[in-house]
Order: C-alpha cells, then structure tokens, then sequence
C-alpha cells in the first residue's frame, strides 16, 4: 500500500495565488520526508480558491524544490487541450526530471460551462477523449499515431499515464486501455464500488500493466486532537458550502451551518463522505479499512482543512503504512 497527495494549491482567505503557488512546495517537501509516494495537482479554472490551474508550471516549480517524490497532474483535463502541447510540456519535464513525472487524464472540463467556452471547448471535445489518450500514449512512447509529427521533448520519454474518473466511463476505458485508474472518491464518492469493481472485471492487461492498478480518493483532515479534528472537519464543510451554495456571498457560520442541514447541504456533505478524519490512529485505521474495502493499490489523499498550517500538520500526522520486507 502507499499513500499519495493531491493538492490544488488552495487560496485561502486573505491570500494570493502566489501565497498558494510558493506554499505547495513545503506541502511536497513534508510529503517527500515522510514517505508519500507522489503528489498531484489538479487542472481547475475560473476557481478563485485554487491556483493549480497551469499544472506542468506548477509541477516544474515543486520538482525544483524537491529531490525524489514523484510528481503530477491528478489530472490533465485533456479535452482542454491538444494532445501534442500536453506530451511536449510532460516530455520536458521527464527530461528535466527523469523517473519523477507521472500524467493523469480526465476528460472534464474542470470547470463551468461559460469557461468551457473560453478555453475554446465544446460539448463534444469529450467524446474524443479516448483517441486523445491514444494520441498522447503515442507521442510519449516514440509511436507517433499521426504521420510526420514527433513530440520534442516527450518522444520516447514514456511518462506513466493514469486514467482519472468519477464515473463508469474511465473505469471501462482505463480497463480497456490497460492503464492505471484514479477514482475521484473525495468528491464523488458515490460510483466508487461500482467503477472499481468495473475496471478489475475488464481490465485487458498490457505490456506495461499486465495487472490493473487502482488508486483511490479520500479526503484528510488530521490533528492532535478528535475536537480539533471535528473543528477542522466542520470548518471545511462550511467552505464548500459557501463556494458550492452561496458564492460570492457572506454569510455567517451559523447560517452555513443551517445550508449545511438543508437537502442541498447534505449534498454537500455527501461529497465529503469519504474522508480521514481524526486523531493519527483514528485517521491510519480509516484508511487501513479504505483500502481493505476497495482493494485500492493506492490511496491518494486530499488535505481539506482551510488553514495551509493545518493541511500540512495533516500531511506530517498521517501513519505511514508499514513497508513489506523480503526474507533473507
């Protein structure tokens, strides 16, 4: 079993985006001491609150400031963009970072409909997704599907790509890809036993994946305490209440709480569903029965508290799982 993280660079209140952008690299650096496997960031766009929108500048920033950690985008959403950009700008930074980039692909558009159109997306730029993924899988692997166009970097680089989802659709075309699979469990919670038991039942394997690999989502929110814990927990409700139910508003904690037990807020809390909460052990024994539930290969965890102080407190309280030793 690893644990993994995936950041957004969170804005919080009063800050930048420069704050967040210079603040996920302490992030990585606790993540890399104490053992996480990797760290992601995810493409959002016309999202005040996240500033991990431009994902390979990011990754370039963090892989500068680390030594080993693997690093990535959980994920690309490769409708937005044309599949040779994307292989050149991963290509370099597995030149620049050898055996430390991974891809991971969704075909969202990562954000609303109005912003959609300004990336210049349609309805339909998802239904090529798949070939998109082909295309890609081809510039990285030096076997270029369009004739005459190499990608310089990223020709024969094989970055590692990883299939993103929420849904039926990514476990069925990461299984019949033969690519490892991320379930957006800390969000969507709800497909999780249906997508995972999907893609092992049709996985096809392949030459680089001969058997299926599974990553899954949590949310984490740890501290010393179960009360600081619970405080934690209830004050990143809140902040998905305001940014889901009443954005650009303010609004009191008493009445976010009341939205909070409302159908809408129970949505809300419905998204949260899966989710680390608690004490260091409270928080390993979640996980331990996480991953023995699913089956995962691989939980990647989203620290959800609203302070960066605490996210990384979070990140350093976590209980590594213990690594298997071969006999002697």
């Amino acid at each position: 079993m690893k644990y993994s993280l995936l950041d957004v660079a969170a804005v919080g209140q009063g800050e930048t985006p420069a704050d967040a952008l210079h603040g996920a690299v302490p992030l990585a650096q606790a993540a890399e001491r104490h053992g996480y496997h990797r760290v992601w960031y995810a493409e959002h766009h016309n999202m005040p609150q996240i500033a991990s929108a431009a994902t390979s500048v990011l990754i370039a920033h963090v892989a500068a400031h680390t030594s080993h950690i693997r690093l990535g985008a959980g994920g690309v959403m490769l409708p937005n963009h044309a599949p040779l950009l994307i292989a050149e700008q991963f290509g370099t930074l597995a030149e620049l970072h050898p055996g430390r980039i991974d891809l991971g692909l969704g075909r969202a558009p990562g954000s609303d409909r109005t912003t959609m159109r300004a990336l210049r997306r349609t309805d339909e730029s998802a239904d090529a997704f798949p070939q998109d993924v082909l295309e890609l899988q081809g510039y990285l692997a030096g076997e270029t599907r369009v004739p005459g166009v190499r990608a310089t970097p990223g020709d024969g680089t094989n970055v590692p790509l990883y299939i993103l989802g929420s849904s039926l659709f990514g476990a069925q075309l990461a299984a019949a890809l033969g690519l490892p699979y991320a379930f957006a469990s800390h969000f969507a919670p709800a497909a999780l036993e249906a997508a995972a038991a999907t893609y092992r039942s049709e996985y096809r394997p392949s030459a680089q994946h001969p058997e299926p690999y599974l990553i899954v989502a949590a949310n984490l929110v740890a501290a010393e305490s179960a009360q600081e814990a619970e405080a934690q927990y209830q004050a990143a409700l809140r902040w998905r209440a305001r940014r889901f139910l009443v954005p650009g508003r303010e609004v009191t904690a008493a009445q976010l709480d009341e939205l909070l037990a409302s159908p809408s807020g129970q949505r809300i809390r419905g998204m949260m569903r899966r989710t680390a909460a608690g004490t260091p052990d409270q928080v390993g024994d979640y996980l331990t029965a996480l991953a023995e539930e699913t089956r995962a290969d691989e939980l990647i965890l989203a620290p959800a508290a609203t302070s960066r102080a605490q996210r990384l407190r979070a990140v350093e309280l976590v209980p590594m799982p213990a690594l298997e030793m071969n006999p002697a």
